[in-house]
């Protein structure tokens, strides 16, 4: 039996998101049935379970080696926290725990994948935010896209959102107008700010597409300010799509995660996140406990 999946949350005090984040855990522990140990899950802070709870309950129930997966789409440190730090405090705790950890789901090409699929639902829907009349025929040339991604007080951050927006035009919405970039809070351009440089660019058609995972309190913020300058904006089609959601695409990225992070445990020449902490933690033992010792060099 393979070791036991844990997913990370950053959390959330939004009762849809935490739901979700839910039912997300329980499709991976029925597809992961009778493969791994156990799927579980954990938030950082905000909601429950709390990371620690949920890595207690594995201890108690004799599982000490885990593979850890921050369930993000960017890997923001100010969203998520540190999280080997984190990990490595939980192994003071617990002085048997080891762990690996898995890479962030990050730009996946299945990810794009994904966001094409809602691209294409929230096309072949009736427009959300217009209640008059049918609107003419619109050409894919005259559509435009904003990508609109949490945002985050990191600018490596929020490039990466930049880059995803231009990777998915490239890739799945080339013969769009164009596909533009909008954070939801701590940088510019916001989602006003992001319809309006489509509209200036001769669109007739926006939909507007969050890079989020799950819905919660910051979609709803994200469809209202689509819905408030729609209102100012009458001859403007402005659809909203759906956020990726509890779906078997995002479970495949997931477990794929996991078999990677797997397989470079198994290697020894992979020097991977449990070891690094492991050892920095054991060395920052020594030297508070025993100054005057000789610290061992780690092999």
């Amino acid at each position: 039996m393979k070791p036991p999946l844990l997913l990370i949350g950053h959390g959330t005090h939004d009762e849809t998101g935490v739901a979700e984040f839910g039912r997300f855990v329980h499709r991976l522990r029925c597809r992961l049935d009778q493969r791994v140990a156990e799927v579980t899950g954990g938030f950082i802070n905000k909601a429950r379970p709390q990371l620690r709870d949920s890595i207690s309950s594995l201890i108690a129930h004799g599982h000490h080696h885990l593979i850890a997966l921050p369930l993000s789409l960017t890997g923001d440190r100010e969203a998520l926290g540190d999280i080997p730090g984190t990990m490595a405090l939980e192994q003071e705790r617990h002085p048997t725990l080891e762990f690996d950890l898995a890479r962030p789901l990050g730009p996946d090409p299945r990810i794009l994948e994904l966001l094409a699929e809602r691209l294409a639902d929230a096309q072949a829907d009736m427009p959300r935010l217009v209640i008059e009349e049918m609107p003419e025929d619109i050409d894919p040339a005259e559509t435009a896209v904003v990508l609109v991604g949490h945002g985050a007080a990191d600018p490596a951050v929020n490039a990466e959102v930049h880059r995803v927006s231009r990777l998915f035009w490239e890739t799945h919405a080339s013969d769009m107008l164009t596909v533009e970039t909008a954070y939801m809070s701590h940088n510019r351009p916001g989602v006003p700010g992001g319809l309006e440089r489509c509209r200036r660019l001769g669109a007739k058609r926006v939909i507007v597409l969050p890079y989020l995972l799950f819905a919660g309190g910051v979609l709803e913020r994200i469809w209202a300010q689509a819905l408030a300058y729609g209102a100012n904006h009458e001859g403007l089609d402005i659809r909203c799509a759906e956020v990726i959601g509890d779906c078997e695409g995002l479970a495949d990225v997931v477990i794929d995660r996991y078999e990677e992070a797997l397989a470079g445990a198994a290697d020894p020449g992979v020097w991977t996140a449990r070891r690094r902490f492991t050892e920095a933690l054991a060395v920052e033992r020594l030297t508070r406990d025993e100054p005057e010792s000789e610290i061992p060099t780690p092999v």
